[in-house]
């Protein structure tokens, strides 16, 4: 886990990677993205978010669910998923190749299960057990979660993801969120202001 850990540091280093926890984009997915709703939905809203982002961690908790209810379920948005990394770097890392080797139809739990588990990696400075807790959780052996945190495939499609984001959409920090490809807030961000920009955006209903 060490040597995984000082890789990913490397790398986060080799990006110049934004370390704010706190532009133009496409309104389709792209290489790597993973997304929820409609692809066909007139809006998209796309959301930069890091693991080890509190402030991700709150959006997840306290307005996603509604945000889902209210546009993602009933199809009016197609919402994306993009990673973006913030210290401690090689947790946020770890945590998203973790999400990926679980699988598409597990990668936003793992994800909400990292979000809930913050505050205790936090507080013990050790994210190897929580992270082996919630990989097991979803029924991975401690063998295939040692694999694959050490699976170097993975580690570049979260460099290059990375890259993607700091160099097309000039993201510094998260959450950052955009709809149809318009940046509408960063940081923390409520349902209201997501909503009015939704449906701003949305085509006039004749």
């Amino acid at each position: 886990m060490k040597n995984l850990l000082r890789t990913l540091v490397i790398a986060a280093a080799a990006l110049g990677l934004a370390t704010a926890c706190g532009g133009k984009s496409s309104t389709t997915t792209a290489e790597g993205d993973m997304d929820l709703g409609n692809p066909s939905a007139p809006v998209t809203l796309i959301e930069y978010a890091s693991a080890t982002c509190s402030h991700c961690a709150r959006f997840d908790r306290d307005v996603f669910p509604s945000l889902k209810a209210r546009y993602i379920d009933t199809g009016k948005v197609h919402y994306i998923f993009r990673e973006f990394l913030t210290p401690p770097v090689p947790v946020a890392a770890a945590a998203f190749v973790l999400a990926r080797c679980a699988g598409k139809d597990k990668y936003f739990q793992v994800v909400e299960a990292v979000f809930r588990s913050q505050d205790e990696m936090f507080a013990t400075q050790d994210s190897r057990t929580p992270l082996l807790r919630i990989a097991k959780s979803m029924g991975m052996t401690e063998d295939k979660f040692n694999a694959c945190l050490s699976d170097s495939a993975a580690l570049d499609g979260v460099q290059k993801r990375m890259d993607r984001g700091v160099t097309e959409d000039k993201i510094e920090g998260t959450p950052t969120f955009l709809v149809n490809g318009k940046q509408v807030a960063t940081g923390e961000t409520t349902l209201d202001v997501l909503a009015k920009a939704i449906d701003t955006a949305a085509p006039a209903k004749n």
